[in-house]
């Protein structure tokens, strides 16, 4: 990739209104990220919008300047470092800042995410449980928040850990966790969505489970509160379809109510590393490589993988447009945004509705988006901002 197209890329994700999706959409509409800059405005305009809010190259610049004098790197999505786990998934991050040692990301890897406020037993089992997998070679993935994630680190650094952080790759949260940010960053991995200096809002976190979800073949769940972050994240690796695991608690602990509803739910019951180690089954290599050698692999097998299961663990979801779809009309993009309200729908249910084509109610949607008009949420759903 040139040195003008990586600018380019990252002018485009740090564009207003432009999200994973919608990037994705754009590169592979428009076949580069020069190209799909040059097209922005017109996109803008048939949303419904004015004059889009590019980001200057000086400011990219400036943050490129900034990433370099951390010590950090970037990687792209088609970045052979780029984890191919979350490279898979269909609103994985256009790019990743990251620090520490790439070749983490091609290990197996089970995430382990949890409370907070975590009881002291629930830290303590995090801890064993991390420090087990990872001595089976297995990286540990966490969020470095305060209880269980911290636990979990501390548990894989005698192996290999990757903390995903909500902040930019320069900002510790919480601030108690900055020595161990630092020793991840310098003898394992940590990888930052957001640019540098980029405090940690509230916005961010439900996009840095996904992260987390995304990077794993498995995510275990130790005590977590209905409606907490830990759940969000659990839902994430499930519509991934990665297996999802929960210890369970104490009818009496509202910490343990997370997990024995995701239990209920379906989820794996573990007590130990070895429940985890057999829940996902032999791992087959092919899912930590190259993706494009991993597809190749997987249409030979018929998609047969982890442990012999027929259920495609990464489902094939369309990000983009083929370049040869022409403009929607006036027409058919008012009948789609007359469908669209404040109740998220999926892009499927619009296709039913409307009658046209997937492409056409694709590019529509994009272009709403582009113009602000639209919300993506989790499942692959939109609605009316």
């Amino acid at each position: 990739m040139t040195a003008a197209e990586r600018l380019a890329r990252l002018r485009l994700i740090r564009t207003p209104h432009v999200g994973p999706v919608s990037w994705h959409q754009l590169i592979q509409r428009f076949g580069s990220g020069e190209a799909a800059l040059d097209a922005l405005p017109q996109l803008v305009l048939r949303g419904g919008s004015g004059k889009p809010r590019i980001a200057s190259a000086a400011l990219v610049e400036q943050e490129m300047e900034r990433v370099a004098m951390l010590g950090a790197r970037y990687l792209f999505s088609d970045d052979r470092d780029y984890p191919p786990l979350l490279r898979a998934v269909a609103d994985a991050p256009p790019v990743l800042i990251m620090r520490g040692d790439a070749a983490i990301l091609h290990r197996p890897a089970v995430a382990i995410v949890g409370a907070r406020n975590a009881s002291a037993v629930a830290c303590r089992f995090a801890r064993q449980l991390a420090a087990d997998l990872a001595g089976q070679g297995i990286a540990i993935v966490s969020g470095l928040a305060r209880g269980v994630d911290t636990a979990a680190h501390v548990g894989g650094l005698g192996g290999a850990t990757v903390g995903v952080i909500a902040s930019g790759i320069d900002v510790a949260f919480p601030p108690e966790n900055a020595e161990l940010q630092d020793r991840i960053a310098a003898g394992h991995l940590l990888l930052a969505e957001q640019p540098p200096g980029t405090e940690p809002l509230a916005r961010h976190f439900p996009s840095r489970n996904r992260i987390i979800a995304g990077a794993a073949h498995a995510t275990v769940v130790i005590e977590a509160a209905p409606r907490s972050g830990s759940l969000i994240t659990a839902r994430r690796a499930a519509d991934y379809g990665r297996e999802v695991m929960a210890v369970p608690g104490s009818p009496l602990d509202p910490r343990a109510q997370g997990c024995n509803q995701l239990i209920r739910d379906g989820a794996t019951l573990i007590q130990n590393a070895a429940d985890v180690i057999e829940a996902i089954g032999p791992i087959d290599p092919r899912m930590v490589r190259d993706p494009a050698a991993r597809d190749t692999e997987r249409r030979d097998t018929g998609g047969r993988q982890m442990g012999g299961d027929a259920r495609a663990p990464f489902p094939p979801s369309p990000r983009g447009i083929e370049p040869r779809d022409e403009s929607a009309g006036e027409g058919e993009r008012r009948a789609i945004a007359e469908l669209l309200g404040p109740t998220p729908v999926t892009i499927d249910e619009l296709v039913r509705q409307s009658g046209r084509s997937a492409a056409t109610v694709q590019l529509i949607v994009l272009e709403l988006e582009l113009a602000g008009r639209i919300e993506r949420h989790a499942g692959a759903k939109i609605s009316l901002v």
